[in-house]
């Protein structure tokens, strides 16, 4: 793993372990505070959403730490890119105009593609 691709895809993917791990271990009421869009979403699509996160964190990292798949990097971050642009419009949708930390999850999840090599 290089140094620049790894100062933006390690902390991009903590982000992600946590913010995963939440949608998955957590009830819509212990979600609500922090994300608004739960009563808006059912909870196996949060479910769903958790995990596909937990496996985007996994594959920002581990391919490049081990050398295996590293083609799945580019492919993870790509992924976070559709899944910000995702969250931009629900939040949109919902009338919640907070879309900050949305944006910089976007920017970073794009440089992340550029600096594994898949743009």
């Amino acid at each position: 793993m290089n140094l620049a691709y790894g100062l933006v895809a390690v902390p991009l993917a903590l982000f992600y372990l946590y913010a995963g791990a939440l949608k998955v271990s957590r009830g819509r009421d212990r979600l609500r505070p922090m994300m608004a869009w739960v009563d808006r979403v059912s909870l196996p699509a949060v479910r769903a959403l958790g995990t596909v996160e937990l496996l985007g964190a996994a594959g920002l990292v581990l391919p490049p730490l081990t050398g295996v798949a590293t083609g799945l990097a580019p492919a993870a971050a790509t992924g976070f890119v559709l899944l910000q642009v995702g969250a931009v419009a629900v939040h949109l949708t919902g009338g919640d105009r907070r879309i900050a930390l949305n944006a910089g999850l976007l920017a970073a999840a794009g440089a992340a593609v550029g600096l594994a090599g898949g743009w």
